[in-house]
């Protein structure tokens, strides 16, 4: 509980000051907020992190496109379209 309690208050926290106007800023510890300049450079661990998870999830759509094939392709065999009748695709006879 003592892990929890200061892991919400110390990033979570609004916090007020006041800048050289006298002006109020409010401050908050959760995100970074970057206004008119570039945002920080992301770190190697979250860098690697976002690979390591792109990977799993492309080996995930892989793996299940090569065993389970049926969730795209369907999973009855498509009727051979030469071996259907006139009259099961709704054309009239020839009277000519």
């Amino acid at each position: 509980m003592n892990i929890v309690r200061n892991f919400l208050s110390s990033r979570f926290v609004v916090g007020y000051g006041r800048n050289t106007l006298g002006n109020k800023i409010v401050s908050r510890g959760s995100h970074v907020v970057s206004y008119r300049n570039a945002p920080p450079e992301h770190s190697k661990a979250t860098k690697i992190g976002a690979v390591v998870v792109g990977g799993a999830m492309w080996w995930w759509v892989i793996w299940h496109l090569w065993h389970e094939p049926d969730h795209i392709t369907g999973e009855f065999d498509y009727p051979t379209s030469s071996k259907w009748t006139n009259s099961e695709l709704g054309i009239p006879k020839d009277d000519a």
